[in-house]
């Protein structure tokens, strides 16, 4: 759940009618309305479903592979007419597709590339490639075969759309699409001097920052790893994001949504509330491979003695922020939020039954509990270190280049699989060389021999 949205969807004018698609019903489990329920994205920020439908069939050559916008990473159920992520909603009588918090929050794993894949709801998208779905989006509407002709037609091979309905898409929504993506990516040029984003991480503060907090635009950069949503009641106090800029959940929920496209009028709180309460209880995954508990009984030892201080449920420094020049890992993201910032975000809401008031400004990288942490890989607060056999690599040996967004995992190093032809086809590079990339810092536990640290490694599986 971040600003990306705002940063790639456009909003539609109001008072047209449209076909609807499908939405969850209003008995749906809490599962169904987390991959497909709205928040309130929609209203202001909204694509129509049929233009939405028909872009990747028009555009197949701007995605990074087959398969439409499962090439991005995205989730996609059987029977389903959108992805996990995503949500439709009738404004006006048109139906708008939006994003919700599943876009970011819901992983993919494989046992094996024979496997099939396991959906983990509430887990890190490590998958998804937010900035190339916002990037494709951009792409195709300045595309010279972006017309209103064209996407009727696109649309024709689809459905049958009524004469009004077809008269409203061929003469208003088509060219307010095309002309609010075109503003879109005037707007966010900043974001082509900086790294990419990849698959599985997002810049989550720089787009809102810039665009509803008009902070100055700067040269920050904030890329930083998806993050899970389960055991959340465990957290309740706790710094909240990377760098701990807010300790309050339901602040975390709601500015999240807002940061998505949502607005002070179209939030969804009962929804977001509801999701929140299910967010408390969610329990992180189990590991999917055999343990060995004999090894693993060894290494709670080691945790106990190098790790629980900061990772564990009661530890000392749990959940609290370690200053940066303490724990040393990559400062970018750190920088990209600023005092000017959080007080914009507190002053955001005044006036509204609800409010902010616990952003703030941090000097280092809140220390999170490590339950589920095999599937929170890569790791690092900017996902520069592929598996866990790496956190305890000096810096030195740390892995600089491999690939990110693959779904097998290996069980051995407790992470995805990163490199070999499959892992290149599918993912996307990764450098520690590039801003804000470096995976240095975090030399806790490194000085650890061969034994304990595989004892270490055996024992956080279980988590």
């Amino acid at each position: 759940m971040r600003r990306f949205t705002a940063a790639l969807l456009v909003g539609i004018v109001a008072l047209v009618f449209a076909s609807a698609a499908p939405r969850p019903r209003a008995d749906a489990s809490i599962e169904d309305q987390f991959k497909y329920g709205s928040v309130g994205t929609e209203d202001a920020t909204g694509i129509p479903y049929w233009i939405w439908q028909a872009l990747p069939r028009m555009f197949p050559e701007k995605l990074p592979g087959p398969g439409g916008y499962a090439s991005l990473g995205i989730l996609w159920e059987p029977g389903h007419e959108l992805p996990i992520g995503f949500s439709a909603k009738t404004i006006w009588g048109v139906s708008r597709v939006g994003v919700n918090c599943a876009f970011c929050h819901t992983a993919r794993v494989r046992t094996t590339a024979g496997a099939p894949p396991m959906i983990v709801l509430g887990g890190p998208s490590h998958q998804t490639n937010p900035q190339a779905f916002s990037r494709f989006l951009e792409a195709a509407a300045a595309d010279p075969r972006f017309t209103a002709l064209a996407v009727m037609a696109e649309i024709g091979r689809m459905t049958r759309l009524s004469w009004f309905d077809a008269a409203m898409y061929r003469f208003i929504l088509v060219s307010a699409v095309k002309k609010g993506l075109l503003e879109h990516r005037a707007q966010f040029a900043w974001m082509d001097g900086r790294p990419a984003w990849g698959r599985g991480r997002i810049d989550p503060q720089n787009p809102f920052k810039y665009t509803t907090l008009r902070q100055p635009i700067d040269s920050t950069i904030g890329n930083s790893d998806m993050t899970p949503l389960w055991n959340m009641k465990a957290r309740q106090g706790m710094a909240l994001h990377w760098d701990g800029m807010n300790t309050s959940f339901r602040e975390v929920l709601l500015s999240s949504a807002i940061g998505n496209g949502a607005t002070t009028k179209s939030i969804d709180i009962p929804m977001l509330e509801r999701l929140g309460a299910w967010f408390e209880q969610l329990p992180p995954p189990p590991f999917p491979f055999p343990v060995n508990r004999e090894l693993a009984d060894q290494g709670k030892r080691v945790y106990d003695r190098e790790c629980a201080s900061c990772h564990d449920r009661g530890g000392a420094r749990t959940g609290s922020v370690i200053p940066i020049d303490e724990i040393g890992t990559d400062r970018h993201r750190l920088d990209t939020w600023t005092q000017s910032s959080a007080d914009a975000f507190n002053a955001f809401a005044r006036g509204e039954d609800w409010q902010f008031s616990h952003f703030r400004k941090t000097n280092g990288y809140a220390a999170m509990p490590l339950d589920g942490v095999w599937l929170r890989a890569p790791y690092f607060h900017n996902g520069s270190i592929p598996a866990l056999a790496d956190v305890l690599e000096p810096p030195a040996r740390r892995p600089t280049k491999f690939v990110r967004g693959y779904d097998v995992f290996d069980p051995d190093r407790v992470g995805f699989i990163s490199t070999g032809p499959e892992a290149e086809r599918v993912g996307t590079k990764y450098d520690v060389a590039e801003a804000g990339n470096g995976n240095g810092g975090h030399v806790y536990g490194t000085q650890l021999g061969d034994d304990e640290k595989r004892a270490l490694i055996e024992f956080l599986k279980t988590r």
